[in-house]
């Protein structure tokens, strides 16, 4: 199959941040679509506004006279929209094969990377189009300033967020890349570190040969694949001072940062953010190595990202109660909480950090249980709740209550409601709640808010 156009799809989980994307482009592109989901969102309400037939609800019915079908990960073999499928032999796609496929005739801009991949191709998103470019965009987050996870932009580049979870995201095939870093993660597919880098490396030679990988000097994993890497040329970003775009007169904000960018030895602006942490300077970096390689103005690929405010359920304020601020972070691998936690910190100020945290997975709990116990401990007063299995079931013994015991600060609280009324008795005015986690935990930010309300009323 060399295209989707002309096609009926119908996408298995369409809910999703990642199919849900891909579903909004193919209506922009023309195309029929249907879908289904386990339950209802407001997400599927939107595709639905836009054209779109959804289903609350998995059945062989909704497959209906669908051409392609198009699943996510997380949908099992034995999903009733599967098997009809595979009776029909009708052609199953991955999410990544149909991006693959609309990001077709595009100058394609995949970014990947172990930890960063929202925030950064958020942020390249923005920065294009500070350019003037419209690029199209595929982004496993909602970017605030549009509301949305995906575009079909009129500009000729298209930024895709490449998930490596499952090694997928060898089917993009992209013009240029973006690699964040590269570290042990998704234990349930890969079982060592050396997977992960074999993954990045298979992945980096899909670039196009006449196109280039952006790597971090920065981290170790990412400067590895970048000096290994021969197919297409290589370009450096950080604070290494050997670094083809180099950061330097880092200044720390509770909610943002400045810094001196060099390009190839030569000062050429200072970068201003107003998202917090170190990180989200590499992250930027990135960006502007990027925007430069392509020839594109520095001075508008820094005012795009100095008006970049965030993504979605990444370090996201969600409400302010009686000068206690309540933050959710889609934080779930211990390199990302400690990150988060050090950037919460600064913002925090004087007041406590107070985490109400949700593990993603038993096999990376199991995995990481020290790691998860020691960024955790960053925090004044950390909340444990139950683990959030996803597709994974259960692994004897594995649970949360694993990490608190390992912790200085850590309680297990298995239950929602328990653990809601917790953190709202001991919260006080000058300190940060955050809901951490890549499961529902984020569900708990607006009942805080309302406790607290009701509490200092």
């Amino acid at each position: 199959m060399d295209t989707l156009k002309g096609k009926k799809l119908h996408f298995i989980g369409i809910g999703g941040s990642g199919m849900s994307g891909l579903a909004r482009i193919a209506l922009s592109d023309g195309i029929q679509v249907s879908g289904s989901d386990a339950k209802d969102s407001t997400v599927l309400s939107a595709l639905s506004a836009l054209g779109a037939t959804v289903f609350s609800s998995h059945s062989s019915e909704n497959v209906g006279a669908a051409d392609v079908v198009i699943y996510s990960t997380a949908i099992s073999a034995s999903n009733p929209e599967m098997a009809i499928a595979v009776q029909r032999s009708l052609p199953i796609l991955t999410r990544a094969q149909a991006l693959s496929l609309l990001m077709q005739g595009t100058q394609s801009i995949a970014v990947a990377g172990t930890h960063g991949k929202t925030t950064t191709s958020s942020m390249m998103t923005v920065a294009l189009q500070a350019c003037g470019v419209d690029p199209s965009f595929a982004i496993g987050g909602t970017l605030m300033a549009s509301g949305s996870n995906a575009h079909r932009g009129t500009g000729d580049y298209f930024v895709a967020e490449a998930d490596e979870s499952d090694g997928s995201f060898v089917e993009y095939k992209p013009m240029a890349a973006i690699v964040t870093n590269v570290e042990h993660d998704h234990v349930d597919f890969f079982r060592t570190p050396e997977e992960v880098t074999a993954a990045f490396n298979n992945f980096a030679l899909t670039i196009s040969l006449t196109g280039f990988l952006i790597y971090c000097a920065d981290d170790a994993g990412s400067r590895a694949l970048g000096q290994s890497t021969k197919s297409c040329s290589v370009i450096s970003y950080g604070e290494a001072a050997n670094a083809d775009l180099r950061i330097d007169q880092i200044s720390l904000l509770p909610m943002g940062s400045t810094s001196r960018i060099l390009w190839r030895g030569r000062a050429v602006g200072t970068l201003e953010l107003q998202v917090p942490g170190h990180h989200n300077i590499l992250n930027a970096g990135a960006c502007i190595a990027m925007g430069l390689a392509l020839g594109l103005p520095i001075h508008q690929l820094l005012e795009g990202l100095h008006s970049f405010r965030g993504t979605g359920r990444r370090f996201e304020l969600k409400a302010t109660e009686h000068g206690i601020r309540i933050v959710d972070d889609y934080g779930h691998h211990p390199t990302e909480i400690t990150v988060t936690l050090e950037a919460a910190r600064r913002y925090a100020g004087d007041g406590r950090l107070l985490v109400i945290f949700q593990p993603h997975r038993y096999s990376r709990t199991q995995a990481f249980l020290d790691g998860f116990a020691t960024a955790l401990d960053l925090a004044d007063d950390v909340t444990l709740l139950e683990i959030y299995a996803a597709s994974e079931k259960p692994i004897a013994g594995v649970s949360a209550q694993l990490i608190a015991e390992k912790m200085r600060n850590g309680h297990f609280i298995p239950n929602f409601a328990q653990a809601a009324d917790r953190v709202i008795e001991i919260a006080n005015p000058g300190d940060v709640i955050i809901t951490l986690g890549a499961g529902d935990v984020n569900s708990l930010a607006p009942i805080i808010a309302e406790g607290l309300m009701k509490r200092f009323a």
